[in-house]
């Protein structure tokens, strides 16, 4: 009799739980959805000669010269996604069986939205758009042309996890990061073509942003930063970003920048020779006492809404009916927590609090600075709230704050090209002034020859 009781107690318990945590996640799942819309507009003639792109939410977008703003649908993703309504057609019966019920109690969900895939990062060259894709298990390269809207696949491998596309225009090499499942990133090169893969760093540290140093393509420059392991190989820390330098002819690594207190994100070199970078606080990761006091308080209740869906997945098995009609549809992760450069933003909180870039709020604060260092090491601050940045062959630096795009003009003002509502890596190119260069280049080579 007393088993019976508490059994009872601790399904109510469990019930009161269950019906507390649902509207939150409900409430997070909607926050998610508005964070994840790719709802973009365009301005001005800021952006005057500049051809646009950019990756939000894992989908790339670009802009033509004073044109509209459009997603590039990939055809690739769409095969995939014609493979998955078929594989959902076929799988359609086990809709209201017991083949249908997960083991969290929840109903499986074989509709799913489609594929996926999505693009990690992405580079212009001549008129098109290179981008790499990838999903659970396979990656690819692709090329984009942009006047005959064709897609070429370059390369295309399973488990191959590319990032951060650096291209010389003049080589037709690409610098990028190779990252591991193990939580391992090095830096990798090969052709535009998709040939000569080779990972050119090692080491149990996660490189990446790479890009070039010297004319001759035989230096780099990347971002590195140290991996703390458990006993059981688990990564459980990762330390502060350091800017390195690479001689490809020696395999030598010599330090550039490091400071414990700061992380030192994506260098690039401008045509003057200065030496850009984002700088922003570097925080170690504590597990305060809080969390200990919180954590064995919530304990109870974790433990018995636990054993609530252990005893639902039963009921929902055999007699198809939940314990509580709250349990019916799967619960939608937490989407306003996004990931920018490693961590964690409260996107919410983040477009209450942090200051605005031209009247378009900011997703990362104010510390995070796009910093120009001389080759004399003098340091200005060009900007502040930049979560990502590129400059052009012609020296033009375009730059994104989570919700808009801009360009960087004289005096360290800031004018707006474009915003939507998450803009992650930013890319530009200059197609008019590339022509003549690339002709300039043709002519050097002849002359060469002759």
């Amino acid at each position: 009799m007393h088993v019976v009781i508490i059994v009872l107690l601790l399904l109510a318990l469990g019930f009161l739980v269950n019906l507390l945590l649902q509207p939150r996640q409900s409430a997070a799942g909607e926050t998610g959805k508005r964070s994840d819309s790719p709802v973009v507009k365009n301005f001005g003639d800021a952006g005057a000669g500049l051809q646009v792109a950019f990756i939000s939410g894992g989908k790339l977008f670009y802009s033509a010269e004073h044109g509209e703003v459009r997603q590039l649908q990939s055809p690739y993703i769409q095969e995939v996604s014609d493979r998955l309504e078929k594989s959902k057609e076929r799988n359609a019966w086990k809709q209201n069986t017991s083949f249908g019920i997960a083991a969290g109690g929840n109903v499986r969900q074989f509709d799913s939205d489609g594929a996926n895939i999505v693009a990690t990062s992405a580079q212009f060259y001549r008129n098109s758009i290179l981008y790499f894709l990838k999903d659970e298990s396979m990656g690819g390269l692709f090329a984009y042309d942009l006047t005959d809207q064709k897609e070429k696949r370059l390369l295309h491998k399973q488990n191959l996890n590319l990032a951060d596309l650096n291209l010389d225009q003049v080589s037709g090499k690409i610098l990028c990061s190779s990252r591991s499942k193990n939580g391992v990133s090095n830096i990798a090169m090969l052709d535009c073509d998709g040939n000569q893969f080779r990972e050119l760093t090692g080491g149990d540290t996660f490189d990446s942003a790479p890009t070039w140093v010297s004319a001759d393509g035989k230096e780099i420059f990347f971002q590195s930063a140290g991996l703390a392991r458990n006993e059981a190989g688990y990564i459980v820390a990762q330390g502060n970003a350091t800017i390195q330098r690479l001689d490809l002819n020696s395999g030598s690594i010599t330090p550039v920048l490091e400071d414990s207190n700061f992380d030192y994100l994506q260098p690039r070199l401008c045509p003057q020779g200065h030496l850009y970078f984002i700088r922003r606080p570097y925080e170690p990761p504590r597990y305060q006492t809080g969390n200990l006091i919180l954590d064995t308080l919530l304990f109870p209740f974790r433990l018995l809404r636990a054993v609530f869906h252990y005893l639902n997945f039963f009921s929902m098995m055999y007699s198809r009916k939940p314990l509580t009609s709250a349990s019916g549809s799967a619960v939608q992760a937490d989407l306003k927590q996004i990931m920018l450069k490693g961590k964690r933003i409260d996107a919410e909180k983040a477009l209450r609090r942090e200051a605005a870039v031209n009247g378009v709020p900011s997703l990362v604060p104010r510390s995070w600075q796009l910093i120009q260092r001389s080759r004399q090491g003098d340091e200005r601050v060009l900007a502040c709230n930049v979560l990502s940045y590129f400059i052009t062959p012609e020296g033009d630096i375009v730059y994104s704050n989570g919700r808009g795009v801009f360009t960087l003009g004289d005096g360290e003002r800031s004018s707006l090209i474009l915003k939507g509502d998450l803009v992650d890596e930013v890319i530009a190119h200059s197609p008019a002034l590339y022509k003549p260069h690339a002709k300039e280049l043709e002519s050097v080579a002849d002359t060469a020859n002759t």
